[in-house]
């Protein structure tokens, strides 16, 4: 791609990789279990399981869980991606710093690879977990648009609750070096290009970058890494059922005085509507609704920090955005 610098990383993975199929989850630490755990409850995630020292909090897809939370000093810990078979992680043990392939001994079960990222994040590979099946969640909505008019005779009545979380959908890095990064996974999970964002003709800042599924239909990014130069967690982001479920998730979070950051609004790129709040250790977490999906007849664009930034409606960016 033009204006790339010389040894930049490809934009599609090698025909070699085998592609991820999703980001599985995200680890954190945090002094009080039950506090976060109350959080997330109201953010709309489901308790999975809980022991003395670690929390697994889920979504109300097929996923065991989607956020780990360990005891200690508050931080984020890692990510991990998900892989559709245990023989898809036996390529990855021969990588440079990938342990064996060990046996998970957390809810689901499975196997996975653990790696530790250019900036000590502990990444994983994960495949052959047991699903516990999915929960109850909300039926779409009718809607009568301007266009077509479904919902006869039936008002909408909301239930005042937390928004239903169904999955992770992607998280992200502020990282110190993005090609570096940027090659480092690529190599590892078979993530492709979306969008990169350029700082100018000679400089890339960052990159969305998807899961390389082939013609499958993915998320327009599973993983946005940023290079700021000061490596750090900036955000994870989770599916919720649709705009009234983002709206009522937004106004029960506010009812229980939690940090909102920024929203309620339509991103640029990946088109999805956002809402983000903070958790009560400062780590950014994101509702999200309505997102662009992408396969292999999409090539990789090129664009500048103000789309990064900017929003087709909604408030703008805090200065503070990102953990």
């Amino acid at each position: 791609m033009p204006g790339q610098k010389p040894g930049a990383a490809p934009h599609f993975a090698a025909k070699d990789v085998v592609a991820a199929k999703d980001v599985a989850h995200v680890r954190f630490s945090a002094p009080d279990l039950g506090r976060m755990e109350t959080f997330l409850q109201d953010f709309g995630l489901v308790r999975a399981h809980r022991t003395e020292d670690v929390l697994y909090m889920r979504g109300l897809g097929e996923r065991p869980f989607a956020h780990v939370t360990q005891r200690g000093e508050p931080g984020f810990l890692g990510l991990a991606f998900l892989f559709d078979d245990v023989a898809e992680l036996e390529p990855l043990t021969r990588m440079e710093g990938a342990s064996v392939i060990e046996d998970m001994k957390e809810p689901g079960g499975g196997k996975h690879v653990r790696f530790t990222d250019p900036d000590g994040f502990q990444v994983e590979a994960v495949a052959g977990q047991e699903s516990p099946g999915p929960l109850p969640a909300p039926a779409p909505l009718p809607a009568n648009d301007g266009y077509e008019k479904q919902r006869l005779g039936a008002p909408v009545r909301l239930e005042a609750a937390p928004a239903h979380v169904l999955r992770l959908g992607h998280c992200v890095l502020n990282v110190t070096d993005f090609r570096k990064s940027e090659a480092w996974y690529k190599q590892r999970f078979g993530l492709v290009t979306s969008d990169e964002i350029a700082l100018d003709e000679e400089t890339a800042l960052g990159a969305f970058m998807r899961c390389g599924r082939g013609a499958q239909y993915v998320d327009h990014h599973t993983l946005f890494l940023l290079g700021t130069g000061n490596p750090g967690f900036n955000h994870a982001a989770f599916e919720v059922s649709g705009i009234d479920d983002l709206m009522s998730g937004n106004s029960h979070l506010q009812a229980k005085g939690y940090a909102h950051e920024w929203g309620v609004g339509r991103h640029i790129l990946g088109s999805q509507i956002f809402d983000y709040w903070r958790d009560p250790w400062g780590h950014t977490v994101e509702h999200w609704t309505d997102g662009d999906l992408f396969n292999n007849e999409t090539p990789p664009n090129r664009q500048g920090l103000e789309t990064l930034l900017g929003v087709q409606w909604g408030p703008p960016p805090p200065p503070t955005l990102g953990s």
